[in-house]
């Protein structure tokens, strides 16, 4: 079930984002000495790091921390606007791997790489939809960058938005699909090689003219491009599969630029 940014006090969470001053109220307590919330916001992170966001806690990161639960209260609000955090801090510096002065096509691909790299740092992070964003700095430095890339292009905004969308899908849908190959080994005690073999083997025995009904998907299954793809790792087939769909929609990118120019 994904999670959506901005389920708490708004105000407050774009504040911490911000680091902005918001007024107390006589029922919120100052910050106790010895912490900040960029602790607050780390120790969250590790624990998500280690289980998912549902194993997320204000208890799991007070433990990590040494302190009550209640004591978090004195840095956030919430769980929920601790996600919020969380989910800018893990974009904090990827911005800074982007050249935006490099032909805009290197640029994008480093800056499909920096996105795909966070994702599978923080896995966490494909549980929370891009539906709804936070707006914290370090979120929105990353898309500044693919934007001044984009802008570079001469590309009308509409399909610069196109382009951002695609690529944001794109790194996203890969990861997500490396990152849930990881959790089901891990949750099932299962590799990828023996599901997909006892898999088969069934489908085999009740679809045996399975290869006559879908000849196209057959074809696809048989064919080796390049050498070995077949036989590799989901993660990895992820990982290449990313790369050419890079390739075409940065062709595709080339071809509108030519167009205008």
């Amino acid at each position: 079930m994904a999670v959506y940014a901005g389920q708490g006090d708004q105000r407050r969470a774009v504040a911490l984002l911000w680091r902005a001053h918001v007024p107390r109220t006589r029922s919120q307590p100052g910050p106790r000495p010895g912490l900040s919330v960029d602790d607050v916001v780390a120790a969250a992170i590790a624990v998500a790091d280690e289980t998912t966001l549902s194993g997320l806690s204000m208890r799991a990161v007070a433990q990590r921390l040494g302190c009550s639960p209640m004591a978090l209260y004195t840095y956030v609000p919430g769980k929920a606007e601790l996600v919020d955090l969380m989910v800018d801090r893990a974009y904090a510096d990827a911005a800074a791997a982007v050249d935006v002065t490099a032909p805009w096509r290197a640029a994008l691909r480093a800056w499909a790489e920096a996105l795909w790299e966070r994702c599978l740092r923080h896995p966490w992070l494909l549980e929370v939809s891009h539906a709804r964003p936070v707006l914290g700095p370090h979120e929105q430095a990353l898309l500044e960058t693919v934007l001044v890339v984009l802008e570079g292009t001469g590309l009308p905004a509409r399909q610069r938005r196109a382009v951002t969308s695609a690529l944001f899908s794109l790194v996203r849908g890969a990861a997500a699909t490396v990152a849930e190959a990881r959790a089901a080994a891990a949750r099932t005690g299962r590799d990828d090689a023996s599901w997909w073999a006892e898999r088969t083997s069934a489908l085999a025995e009740v679809a045996p003219d399975w290869a006559e009904r879908f000849p196209a998907s057959a074809r696809l299954g048989a064919a080796d491009d390049p050498p070995g793809a077949a036989a590799a790792p989901l993660a990895e087939r992820a990982r290449a599969a990313l790369d050419d769909a890079l390739e075409v929609l940065l062709d595709g990118v080339e071809v509108a630029v030519s167009r205008r120019g």
